[in-house]
Parts: structure tokens; sequence; C-alpha cells
């Protein structure tokens, strides 16, 4: 049993590698990053934080990585030791990155609910819908 707490223990520090990697990047860019981001991945800002904080060992989405790259602006080197990092935890989970998806904000005026989590939900799901409707029209 020892030896499964210290894989455990070894996966935890290598999700915590590569998620380092995404934070200093994060840190080096503009504010209001954070919130391009998880209003691009049609997620909320919570989200982001728990993706980007290497206390937490939860993995980062192989289908965000993408849109984590093209928001925030990964040099060459920053992807390749994210992307090493990557490898490193989930060796079944490399995501496939044939190249990089680029987007583009696009502004849209929603009502205002009167209620700060209702128009956060609202938020997301427009995000989502627009996430949904940019893969059927892709193909």
């Amino acid at each position: 049993m020892k030896q499964s707490g210290e894989e455990t223990s070894t996966a935890a520090e290598a999700v915590a590698a590569y998620k380092a990697v995404l934070q200093r990047v994060l840190d080096n860019r503009p504010s209001g990053t954070r919130g391009r981001l998880a209003q691009a991945l049609g997620k909320n800002r919570s989200f982001v934080s728990h993706i980007t904080n290497p206390a937490y060992a939860t993995p980062v989405p192989a289908q965000h990585i993408e849109t984590i790259f093209e928001i925030c602006h990964f040099s060459p080197d920053e992807r390749r030791l994210f992307l090493d990092g990557y490898a490193r935890a989930h060796p079944r989970r490399v995501p496939s990155l044939k190249e990089v998806r680029r987007v583009r904000p696009h502004v849209i005026y929603l009502p205002d609910l009167g209620d700060p989590e209702k128009n956060q939900d609202l938020d997301r799901l427009v995000g989502e819908f627009v996430q949904r409707l940019a893969k059927l029209v892709d193909g």
C-alpha cells in the first residue's frame, strides 16, 4: 500500500508542476486575464482559480488547453514546459494539439437579472451554448 501512496504523491506533484507554469504565465499577464479565460471557457472565475492553483490536485481538462494557450498568450517555451509537465502527469491523456484554434472576443449584452448569482449562471450558460454551437459549426 505504501507504493500506492507514493504514486499518488508523485501524480499530485506532477500536476502541481504544470499548474505552476500556468500560474506563472497568468501572474505575468494583465489584470482581467483570468476573467477573460473564464469567459472563453464558459466557466466561472472560481473554476479558473481552481485549475490554475498548484495547491489543488484537480487537473486542467485537456479540452481547455488550446483555449488557455490562446487567451494567456503562452510563448513557445511556456507551451513546451506546460505540455511536458502535462504529459508526465497524465501520460494517457496527452492532448492532441494539431493546430492552435484561435478564439476571438465578442461582446454580447445580456439583461441584468438583479442577482449576481443569476447573472453569473446566465453568463456561464451563454458561454457553454456558444462553445457547443461552435463545435457543431466546425464539424
